[in-house]
């Protein structure tokens, strides 16, 4: 399965390869990004040393999109902390930087999780609330946006869905960046090559070659007559 989405990459629309990578390089990512899963694993989410940024852009996204209208603004918070890693990961894509792209996939998928967490606490509500408005008035998102859809009794099976697939997407990016690993020295071994000519010089000019074959051996015979040998082959070329 990862070797075809790998191939789905490799032969994308933009079809252009991807720019080196050392191996070195990528196994110090590698290094990162699995000592990152093994950090992560059974904590919260909110406990993370990334959740302070993902926190910023959410609630960046409630006054961004509260310009558009109450709903957009309520659905705003998660919108752009999902946007955000998913557009510069879009970017790098387009640029084929091997390192940034999967740098902002990963945790546009951390962000998953991150989500997750939030909306299994839609109804418990044991999360403290933070906002960037008058803290007399702060809701639950997602008790809100899941009230409104009417599925608030699925919120903790909703939550565990998104937070596998956060998961599954994380782990994903780290095995198709080590199967990057194989194709490294390669890549960084490729050599630009010129087109070899349909038709050599020689079979181009035959009489020019002949001239300075003759040239040639003329001077060999002749060292001390080497300018009237060079000037009397230039002039009447052997036949």
């Amino acid at each position: 399965m990862f070797e075809s989405l790998q191939s789905l990459l490799e032969e994308s629309c933009f079809n252009r390869a991807w720019k080196p990578v050392s191996r070195p390089a990528i196994g110090a990512w590698l290094v990162f990004y699995v000592g990152f899963l093994f950090y992560a694993f059974g904590r919260s989410p909110a406990s993370l040393f990334i959740h302070s940024a993902n926190l910023v852009v959410h609630e960046g996204g409630h006054n961004l999109f509260g310009w558009f209208g109450p709903t957009l603004g309520l659905w705003g918070g998660t919108l752009l902390q999902w946007l955000v890693p998913f557009l510069l990961a879009a970017y790098f894509f387009s640029e084929r930087q091997v390192p940034g792209f999967v740098f902002c996939l990963f945790f546009f998928f951390e962000n998953w999780i991150d989500t997750a967490e939030y909306m299994a606490d839609a109804r418990a509500q044991l999360l403290p609330l933070v906002t960037t408005g008058d803290p007399e008035f702060v809701e639950h998102d997602f008790y809100r946006i899941f009230s409104d859809l009417n599925v608030l009794p699925y919120d903790t099976k909703i939550a565990a869905v998104v937070h596998i697939l956060g998961w599954c997407g994380m782990i994903a990016c780290v095995i198709w960046l080590a199967l990057r690993m194989r194709t490294a020295g390669v890549e960084s071994a490729t050599q630009i090559t010129f087109p070899k000519p349909a038709i050599s010089l020689i079979e181009r000019y035959p009489g020019r070659a002949r001239a300075a074959t003759a040239v040639s051996s003329s001077t060999s015979s002749h060292p001390r007559q080497r300018g009237t040998a060079v000037s009397d082959s230039s002039e009447q070329p052997p036949s």
